[in-house]
């Protein structure tokens, strides 16, 4: 559920690959939820390293962008990233909240939202991105 003032809360983690699970991925929960895996069970997450480093595509700009949230080759997960003033905005979503119901977009306070990117990063972030990866 949304705090008080509408925004949501983004925490990042991180499956570290063998023998845990196939190959590194990044987990992305948004007020606790993982948005991945209640947009599509059979989907996981990009790697950490794609998904989280500065100025990739988690990293919100005034002009909206679409961002592949998941790795593999079938069905994934795509949302919509923009700034809003002082709230990076989540849109395109298709995924069951806490109360069952349908979660289209989510608003997060741009400074929670950095500071998790760039935990995330420092933590999980120079693994797993393919060379030249996007």
């Amino acid at each position: 559920m949304p705090r008080r003032n509408g925004t949501s809360e983004l925490l990042i983690g991180a499956c570290p690959g063998p023998p845990l699970c196939g190959d590194v991925h990044t987990y992305l929960f948004v007020d606790g939820l993982d948005l991945v895996a209640r947009s599509n069970a059979a989907a996981v997450g990009a790697p950490p390293g794609r998904l989280l480093r500065p100025g990739g595509p988690l990293w919100p700009a005034e002009r909206a962008r679409t961002v592949e949230l998941t790795a593999g080759d079938g069905p994934g997960v795509e949302i919509r990233v923009r700034l809003r003033g002082l709230r990076v905005v989540w849109s395109d979503l298709t995924y069951p909240g806490a109360d069952e119901r349908l979660v289209e977009e989510v608003r997060f306070d741009l400074r929670q939202y950095l500071t998790e990117l760039e935990r995330g990063h420092a933590r999980w972030g120079g693994g797993g991105a393919p060379p030249g990866s996007p």
